[in-house]
């Protein structure tokens, strides 16, 4: 499977290899569709609180006597009915995080990527990373490709393409960001998906189907190793801790 790779003035200069497992599955809109509810079900932070009547402050006298009034008997006056008084049944902290299998997970991504290819809103660059980091210049250059109501930059990592941040902030409808944080909403809510070239070995280092032999991309060998390393230094902190209890 091949795509056009274009450069800085939109001319087609050579053909990417594609990964059939990342861009040509069948799109599954059902698990499409599980997995965007679920990304929006988790960005909810679910701290949201009404006060009921013992958590309402004041009301702890009787506000008038039980008998010959005429009136309806009063406990408080923080009770629902009251001014100022407590919620019923209103809203209360609580966590909307949703789970999902990881296979699942991962086919809606390929899906999402897939329905980009079918639907010819994939496109792929070369050397936007040398691009002047001015918004000028990069407006000249999404001029060039096929016009589309918004545009989603995949770059490599953050530090590979300083440039495209710093050119496509201000631009409207555009949105950069990694390619290992490619994500269903994102794919789904921008027109056009403008992927670097050295962003594909990332993007198939990581959603490839490849079994027991599939190769994670450097991004996740990085990541690993920034967690042992916090794991060993963890354990050595603990470790000094308790030497230092022992010899105390």
């Amino acid at each position: 499977m091949q795509v056009n790779i274009h450069d800085a003035t939109g001319a087609v200069v050579g053909r990417a290899e594609l990964d059939e497992t990342v861009w040509g599955v069948e799109p599954h809109i059902a698990v499409m569709h599980q997995a965007l509810l679920r990304q929006l079900a988790n960005a909810r932070k679910g701290t949201h609180k009404t006060k009921t009547r013992g958590f309402v402050r004041g009301g702890g006298k009787k506000p008038y006597r039980q008998k010959g009034t005429g009136r309806a008997r009063q406990g408080s006056t923080r009770a629902p009915q009251w001014k100022g008084g407590g919620v019923v049944w209103g809203p209360q902290p609580r966590d909307y995080s949703q789970a999902m299998p990881r296979k699942m997970r991962r086919l809606a991504i390929r899906s999402a990527l897939s329905a980009k290819l079918r639907d010819e809103r994939l496109t792929v660059v070369r050397g936007l990373s040398e691009i002047e980091p001015r918004t000028k210049a990069m407006r000249g250059m999404l001029a060039t490709l096929p016009q589309s109501r918004s545009m989603l930059i995949a770059v490599p990592s953050k530090e590979h393409a300083e440039a495209v941040y710093r050119s496509a902030s201000n631009l409207q409808d555009v949105h950069v960001i990694t390619a290992p944080m490619l994500n269903v909403r994102d794919v789904l809510k921008y027109d056009r998906l403008v992927i670097m070239e050295e962003a594909i070995e990332v993007v198939e280092g990581l959603w490839a189907l490849r079994g027991a032999a599939r190769v994670p991309g450097r991004f996740r060998k990085a990541r690993l190793a920034r967690l042992r390393r916090r794991q060993g230094n963890i354990l050595a902190a603990k470790g000094a801790r308790v030497a230092r209890e022992l010899t105390s």
